[in-house]
């Protein structure tokens, strides 16, 4: 048993470094999907084409933020905030809603399969740890992009551009963006294009928040934030030793 343990650390350790260059080549999540419209009689669709970041449109790598994770360039891979709303929310309210990160959900959909249980969520906190410590924020938005679902057997950014809107990735504009970004709650059950009223509504909203993030998306703001909090910490103590 301790043999077994002490492997699976070495050997998700492994997989996660090696990932933080690869492209993820599948998901459990699309071969669940797979077997799943195998069993319904359905023709299997998987339609899955990775992308680098900077071939994704810089709109959406913010529409998914404003939509899912507003703290997700401040957050070490939980946000605890976000949870305990949804804990609250939760014992209130038949409707579940979640409160899972862009992180927690890339190290649900590379490494895990789709549940509730206590388990997964264990090792869901486990890979959540192991990416934000192994990843860069870049990283953990390019695999996030290009390994969500976002339609009936639709993965990743570009896959879901060229079925929702005919066009590469990097093209789509900001309301294109937003009607993406609005369906991720339910992508098996929503329709980017042409919208629902619920969809229209969300995606107002999301183009809104956007706006106010000033319509882009800065990975170093934070970096350079707490780079200067040492600095000034830093001049602090030095000053107090001059004295």
């Amino acid at each position: 048993m301790i043999r077994i343990i002490i492997w699976f650390f070495i050997l998700s350790i492994i997989s996660v470094i090696a990932f933080r260059w690869l492209p993820v080549p599948i998901s459990p999540l699309m071969i669940i999907r797979c077997v799943e419209q195998k069993n319904d009689g359905k023709n299997m669709t998987l339609k899955h084409d990775w992308v680098s970041l900077d071939e994704i449109s810089p709109k959406l790598q913010l529409a998914v933020v404003c939509s899912e994770d507003q703290n997700y360039l401040k957050h070490f891979g939980f946000d605890w905030g976000a949870i305990e709303k949804a804990m609250k929310n939760n014992d209130s309210n038949k409707k579940i809603r979640g409160g899972s990160t862009i992180s927690q959900q890339t190290a649900k959909n590379v490494f895990l399969w789709p549940g509730r249980s206590y388990i997964r969520k264990g090792f869901e906190a486990y890979f959540t740890l192991l990416i934000e410590v192994f990843w860069s924020k870049e990283r953990i938005m390019e695999v996030y992009l290009n390994t969500i679902e976002m339609g009936n057997g639709i993965y990743g950014a570009e896959a879901a551009a060229q079925y929702w809107f005919k066009k590469s990735a990097i093209k789509l504009n900001k309301d294109e963006s937003a009607a993406i970004a609005a369906i991720l709650p339910n992508p098996l059950k929503y329709i980017a294009n042409p919208p629902s009223p619920y969809i229209s509504k969300r995606k107002a909203w999301i183009k809104q928040q956007m706006s106010f993030w000033g319509n882009q998306l800065d990975y170093d703001k934070y970096n350079d934030e707490d780079e200067v909090k040492e600095k000034t910490v830093v001049k602090k103590t030095s000053a107090k030793k001059e004295k």
